[in-house]
């Protein structure tokens, strides 16, 4: 268990030295899903309190969902301040990736009520935000804020896509969470896209020119038939 102060995981030292510059409200703020074929990325901004006491928090990639959902609790209880935001497949398509991460994570800072004063975020520049922003590279493996951040993110989204594999159970969203492995590739092919797939993403786009193709090949062949 990595603790708050100790060496070898996330720890406050970032949120210490925007206190010592004299902001009081800092929230880390961190994205999940900028890779799938298919469902929304989503931001999560988190307010910790000064001496936040959460053990094991640590980049949501490095946890198993098990340790990701025991830890969504925990920082739920102990957050002074939460928001959610994300963007669709549709806005992904329409803006790209980076765009709608950026508008996903405006979304979760909206949430803030009050609004935070200064940002730590995990590697990304935020124009147009008139808050003081740190961009910190690996920064959901070196704040506290940013990893805690990075778990609320992953579990939110895990959850979304588990969802969807309701609506959509012949995709199996539920194992892959719409990431581009082996089994979500042969689904897309047999089924084809369905209305939470990203269509600029290579893989469902060269589906969809690959159909669009096959289409008019048949067509022309049972027009040269006629």
């Amino acid at each position: 268990m990595i603790g708050e102060g100790m060496c070898g995981g996330p720890n406050q030292e970032f949120e210490l030295e925007a206190r010592l510059c004299g902001y009081r409200r800092i929230a880390g703020i961190d994205e999940a899903g900028r890779g799938p074929l298919a469902g929304p990325v989503v931001a999560a901004a988190v307010v910790l309190p000064i001496r936040c006491r959460l053990s094991g928090v640590d980049d949501s990639k490095q946890l198993s969902e098990g340790r990701r959902d025991r830890l969504y609790a925990a920082i739920l209880e102990q957050a002074v301040g939460m928001g959610i935001g994300s963007a669709d497949a549709g806005e992904i398509d329409r803006l790209n990736i980076l765009e709608a991460t950026r508008l996903a994570m405006r979304r979760a800072i909206d949430q803030l009520a009050p609004p935070p004063d200064y940002l730590l975020i995990d590697a990304v520049t935020l124009p147009g935000v008139r808050i003081s922003v740190r961009p910190i590279i690996k920064g959901d493996s070196l704040s506290l804020s940013i990893a805690a951040a990075s778990i609320i993110a992953k579990v939110t989204r895990d959850r979304l896509m588990a969802k969807y594999h309701d609506m959509f159970p012949e995709y199996d969203f539920l194992s892959h969470k719409g990431y581009g492995t082996t089994g979500h590739l042969q689904r897309l092919a047999r089924h084809g896209p369905c209305s939470i797939h990203r269509r600029t993403f290579t893989p469902v786009q060269e589906m969809i020119i690959g159909t669009k193709r096959k289409s008019h090949g048949l067509m022309r062949s049972t027009l040269f038939e006629q």
